[in-house]
């Protein structure tokens, strides 16, 4: 019988790999366009090291990685072709070893928004505060 333990196990080997071979299908030539850029989307939050929301705040923090991130694997998997896709996960599977890459250019994107959002909030702070003077 499989325990809990395993089962989860399983699915992040299983998580990781597709991850992984996400990352392959988004720089795969034969992927279509539309298919490709929600690909390499999914695929940079994935493999970024910082969070769009951080882990520190209790409960949202870790839902983007046990809800969003997995509907967002299982929503580009099906925009790539099959027979493009088992060709990736091939792929994967033999290139994987330990660690997933990590991709600086996903950061700064997840950086971005994270002082974008925090300008408009302290903007707006600002504009209504000085508004009642």
């Amino acid at each position: 019988m499989i325990s809990m333990f395993d089962a989860w196990q399983r699915w992040a080997r299983s998580l990781k790999r597709n991850t992984y071979a996400l990352f392959l299908a988004a720089r795969h030539p034969r992927v279509p366009f539309l298919a490709k850029m929600i690909v390499a989307l999914v695929a940079a939050y994935a493999l970024s090291p910082i969070d769009l929301i951080p882990d520190f705040i209790p409960v949202l923090g870790y839902m983007d990685d046990m809800l969003l991130l997995p509907l967002g694997i299982a929503l580009a998997i099906k925009l790539v072709p099959e027979a493009i896709w088992e060709e990736c996960r091939q792929r994967a599977d033999r290139e994987l070893s330990g660690d997933l890459p990590r991709s600086r250019a996903a950061a700064v994107v997840i950086v971005a928004i994270w002082v974008l959002v925090i300008s408009i909030t302290l903007f707006t702070i600002w504009w209504n505060f000085f508004q009642r003077i």
